[in-house]
């Protein structure tokens, strides 16, 4: 799984012209999920994602968590996080079938109230309009796959 989380002052997601979800301060999770991925991956990236401290304390440091700073999310699916960018016209045979992806997308979603933060989130497939005010700005860009190869290699 992957994910871009941008630290936010607040977002919203529209569709077909009603805000579906919406958020103060927190993260927006862009979450693509691919063909390899597990419920396991789910509930890691969940779970990795809620603990980042990338929130600034009393001394400016990037520091804090989400629950410390009463943080929200707003989790949107993406699956063009798995494009294949090698021409001109991006390709999305890597990204992971409906079939797999809804459940995990869910479990995803699950995982986070599970911990605490039930998520505001989109719709899975649906033409969306996501306005944010980014804070800092701070993106991060988390991949399960990564973590897996580097566990490989130690």
């Amino acid at each position: 799984m992957k994910a871009v989380v941008t630290r936010v002052r607040s977002v919203s997601v529209t569709i077909e012209g009603r805000i579906n979800g919406r958020i103060g301060q927190g993260f927006l999770v862009l979450l693509g999920v691919g063909p390899e991925d597990t419920e396991a991956d789910a509930i890691l990236l969940a779970d990795k994602i809620v603990g980042c401290r990338v929130f600034e304390d009393e001394n400016g440091k990037m520091n804090r968590n989400l629950t410390a700073v009463n943080g929200e999310l707003l989790v949107i699916s993406q699956f063009t996080l798995y494009a294949d960018l090698h021409s001109r016209r991006p390709g999305f045979s890597h990204a992971a079938p409906p079939s797999l992806a809804v459940p995990l997308y869910e479990r995803f979603l699950a995982q986070c109230a599970d911990l605490g933060f039930p998520p505001q989130h989109g719709e899975f497939g649906a033409d969306m309009q996501v306005e944010s005010v980014n804070d800092g700005p701070v993106t991060l860009l988390f991949d399960t796959d990564e973590w897996i190869k580097k566990t490989a290699q130690n």
